[in-house]
């Protein structure tokens, strides 16, 4: 179970990547660099449902997977379980903002607030990005404490603090929508990222484990 979690870990962040990458291209003339990314999901876009359950809610789900392989190899390292059990709880909770933000799609330009569905699509999206951006910062304080896991310190640090410089840019240009779309996908790769990297360094760490044990 706890290898299938990791790769959970491995999956979400080549998937989310993937299906951005795939349905910008079935979508002519969509920008980057201008548009949401939940826009490939807009209602009655042609990309709406490879987006909303291809992307958000697949990732989602591959997120609360990968939460629960993180608590137990984390918890079992470093034997600090309540800060890794919030760790790992803050992951499961991006992973629920992207299901949430793929069951609630944003309507058209995602110019619609007043609208229940785009507010809850918001509300999910926001509460996934900060999530897992806190992720980041708790788990530079979680690592730093063991010598094996050291290395992802500072790394996660660094991933937070872009993760968030990233999200206050997009923010601010929202009123123009300048580089709001590339501002977004920073903040999203990045932080996507950390999962990927730390879903790898863990895998090693527990494989090296399990073959120090059998010998």
């Amino acid at each position: 179970m706890i290898r299938a979690g990791l790769l959970c870990g491995v999956i979400a962040p080549v998937l989310w990547a993937a299906v951005i990458i795939i349905a910008g291209e079935l979508r002519p003339g969509f920008d980057h660099a201008g548009q949401y990314i939940s826009e490939l999901g807009e209602r009655g876009s042609t990309t709406e449902v490879f987006m909303r359950y291809g992307g958000f809610v697949a990732t989602g789900l591959l997120h609360v997977g990968y939460a629960a392989a993180f608590y137990a190899i984390v918890a079992r390292i470093t034997g600090r379980s309540r800060l890794t059990l919030l760790v790992a709880v803050l992951i499961a909770l991006n992973g629920l903002g992207r299901i949430g933000a793929g069951v609630f799609a944003c309507e058209p330009g995602c110019a619609a607030p007043d609208v229940i569905g785009q507010r809850l699509h918001s509300l999910a999206a926001t509460i996934a990005f900060l999530a897992i951006a806190a992720a980041t910062l708790l788990g530079a304080i979680l690592f730093r404490r063991d010598r094996l896991l050291r290395p992802l310190g500072a790394y996660s640090l660094a991933t937070g603090c872009a993760g968030l410089l990233f999200l206050a840019l997009m923010s601010a240009s929202e009123a123009t929508h300048a580089s709001t779309g590339l501002y977004e996908r920073l903040a999203s790769g990045v932080l996507t990222l950390w999962v990927l990297v730390t879903a790898l360094r863990l895998g090693r760490i527990d494989g090296a484990r399990a073959a120090e044990f059998s010998g």
